[in-house]
């Protein structure tokens, strides 16, 4: 297919086709853009171009609802595996709701570093690498936004 076809394909069909596709994920515009690549990379133009994109617009929104729900089962089971930091007192037992809203309200580059170190046991190494930083700058982003967090959650350093 020409990108002029595609491009008018684009142009007229891409709302519907989402519409479609919202039906069984949250990441509809993934499954359509999707679908819309394995048009372009088709050698010979399928009979029914619309009838197509519909099926490849589904397939490819099932298969990202199962991949999510495969991950989000994934990721349950290593939280559940991960040891806990330490035993809860009535003292120093945190509200999750106001911690996570504490963690939201960071910027998404202390976010991010803090996430990634306390949830994905990172080193600042790796840290460091997933970020394009250096090891240091995924370290002060950690202590800062450790601290941000404790101001925020008046919770006492010592």
């Amino acid at each position: 297919m020409t990108m002029q076809e595609i491009s008018e394909l684009l142009s007229v069909w891409t709302p519907r086709l989402l519409l479609f596709a919202r039906q069984w994920t949250d990441s509809a515009d993934d499954a359509v853009q999707e679908a819309f690549l394995n048009l372009y990379r088709l050698r010979t133009k399928p009979d029914d171009v619309v009838a197509w994109l519909f099926k490849a617009t589904r397939n490819a929104a099932v298969s990202g609802r199962r991949s999510g729900t495969r991950r989000k089962q994934r990721e349950n089971a290593v939280a559940l595996a991960a040891p806990n930091w330490f035993e809860p007192t009535d003292e120093n037992r945190l509200d999750v709701e106001t911690v996570t809203e504490k963690l939201r309200e960071l910027s998404p580059e202390l976010r991010e570093v803090v996430v990634a170190r306390l949830w994905g046991e990172l080193t600042f190494e790796q840290i460091a690498a997933a970020t394009e930083t250096s090891t240091a700058m995924a370290y002060r982003r950690y202590k800062e936004a450790i601290a941000v967090l404790r101001r925020c959650l008046k919770i006492d350093e010592s």
